[in-house]
């Protein structure tokens, strides 16, 4: 059966061809329907992938099933092997008599509402707008939770969340090796991951992810990954643990930090502190105060280890809002204008929404009573103008008109006309006039007529400017005057020199 199912990968393979060619040709309306589009194009690929292993797998006939199979259909009676075959479908079919019979012609055909439209409703959260803008609040949340963080508004927050060491986000070195800190960064690089696979399901985002990887190695074996490669950690203490700046005393048995040192030594005396104690040291995790020379180097590298880990994770989410910046700032956008709107408004917003999310999945049901619901679909192969009514006009007027015909002008950027109509009226309106302004010719336009490229009117305008100072000369040297020396000159030059006294 390994000839019948390379043949038949074989027609998967095209069929799948097929139906990507479909659904690329087709320009989609909305954000939606592009998003349903990639998502279907992304697991056909997928699909062709896993086929072309299989297939490959098959050629390769590492175990040797293929040349047996073919040389039993060879060399023995075929008939045999047909009435053998023919037996084990039959019997296939008499224990499972319903199992329909899967037609490759009809399942990666493009049709009308065909995309699983609740597939992607499900994938993203109402914030998103299905990928327009981030959905945060939670990750605000969370942030707002961490020890020693500035309190930030949302639209703040949406600024400055990948700052990690800017004064917008002054997250102390000390403060960020708690697992509140590390599960936050983590679950913020996460998100923005997650949103790019959602948003941008046809990219190479593997290569894209193995890139930031290898920038952030290259950074951090050179020690140049912001935030951690100023100062050294080292495993050794002796008292309570200071930051670099003097600001505050840091416990690592309880992992907080305390402004006052006579808070800090009153937390030494709470049973909070000292159950936080005994765990560490019965963890073999050395506590305020005190190390060993034994452990010291594996503290430091533990530690270096975790450092590495949050600097990683702090990177990644660095590269990821500058990769989607674009809807970083449509989401600021966003969230600055609802906020500005009152409770009326958000609630027709979201009426709206919602009457454009269920209109896509009522297509299928409203093709079936179109006629009576006078919704019919339009009919347009050829991509006909329509007409006042909202139905193509003529195949006939079309081409009577030339509407078929396109005719480019330089001059306006390389708009294209269609039509001739379209292109002679166009020599009067605002768009020409203006690309012969930018040109430097301002006057006499009308004789720039049916010229479309700008090295003619450039030229055509040069012979102008000199047929005009040519004139001009000329009119200048029609009457000729003679001074008392006998020296002749025109009449303009004689008049200024006799008006200085010169003469």
């Amino acid at each position: 059966m390994l000839i019948e199912e390379q043949r038949f990968i074989h027609e998967d393979l095209e069929r799948l061809e097929q139906g990507i060619s479909d659904r690329v040709t087709d320009e989609p309306r909305n954000n939606r329907e592009r998003l349903n589009r990639d998502h279907q194009i992304a697991s056909f690929l997928d699909r062709i992938h896993n086929q072309s292993q299989r297939l490959l797998d098959i050629y390769k006939d590492a175990e040797g099933f293929r040349a047996s199979e073919i040389q039993a259909i060879s060399t023995g009676d075929p008939f045999d092997q047909f009435y053998k075959r023919l037996e084990d479908i039959r019997d296939f079919h008499r224990r499972y008599p319903n199992v329909p019979v899967e037609n490759l012609e009809r399942v990666y055909r493009r049709r009308e509402g065909d995309m699983n439209a609740m597939e992607i409703e499900n994938m993203f959260a109402g914030e998103e707008s299905y990928g327009q803008f981030f959905d945060l609040t939670r990750l605000h949340e969370e942030y707002l939770n961490l020890p020693g963080v500035k309190r930030l508004t949302y639209l703040q927050y949406l600024e400055h969340f990948d700052k990690f060491t800017q004064p917008q986000l002054p997250i102390k070195r000390a403060n960020k090796l708690n697992d509140k800190y590390f599960n936050y960064v983590g679950d913020l690089a996460s998100y923005l991951e997650s949103f790019i696979k959602r948003v941008r399901p046809l990219e190479p985002l593997d290569e894209l992810f193995e890139s930031y990887d290898e920038e952030f190695r290259k950074l951090w074996d050179a020690n140049q990954v912001p935030g951690w490669g100023d100062e050294t950690t080292t495993g050794e203490s002796s008292g309570p643990t200071t930051e670099g700046t003097g600001e505050g005393i840091w416990c690592a048995d309880c992992e907080r930090e305390f402004k006052n040192e006579n808070v800090y030594k009153n937390h030494l005396m709470g049973k909070k502190h000292i159950r936080a104690a005994a765990a560490k040291k019965a963890s073999g995790t050395p506590t305020n105060g005190e190390s060993t020379p034994d452990n010291s180097t594996k503290i430091t590298a533990v530690q270096r280890l975790k450092e590495r880990a949050i600097a990683e994770r702090e990177h990644r989410v660095r590269s990821l809002a500058e990769t989607l910046k674009e809807e970083r700032e449509a989401t600021g956008i966003n969230v600055e204008r609802r906020q500005g709107m009152t409770g009326r408004e958000r609630e027709m917003e979201l009426d709206t929404l919602f009457a454009e999310t269920v209109e896509p999945s009522g297509n299928q049901r409203r093709e079936s009573d179109s006629d009576s619901e006078g919704e019919e679909r339009t009919y347009n192969p050829f991509k006909l103008p329509l007409a006042w009514d909202g139905k193509p006009i003529p195949y006939w007027l079309y081409k009577l008109h030339g509407l078929g015909v396109e005719l480019p002008c330089e001059i306006c950027g390389n708009f294209v006309y269609m039509g001739r109509r379209a292109f002679d009226k166009h020599f009067s309106e605002a768009r020409h006039i203006y690309g012969l302004r930018c040109l430097g010719i301002t006057q006499q336009t009308s004789l720039f007529r049916e010229i479309t490229k700008i090295e003619d009117a450039l030229r055509l305008w040069e012979k102008i400017d000199r047929d005009r100072k040519k004139d001009k000369d000329g009119r200048d040297n029609v009457v000729q005057m003679e001074d008392a020396e006998g020296n002749v000159m025109p009449e303009r030059i004689y008049l200024d020199l006799q008006k200085q006294g010169i003469l």
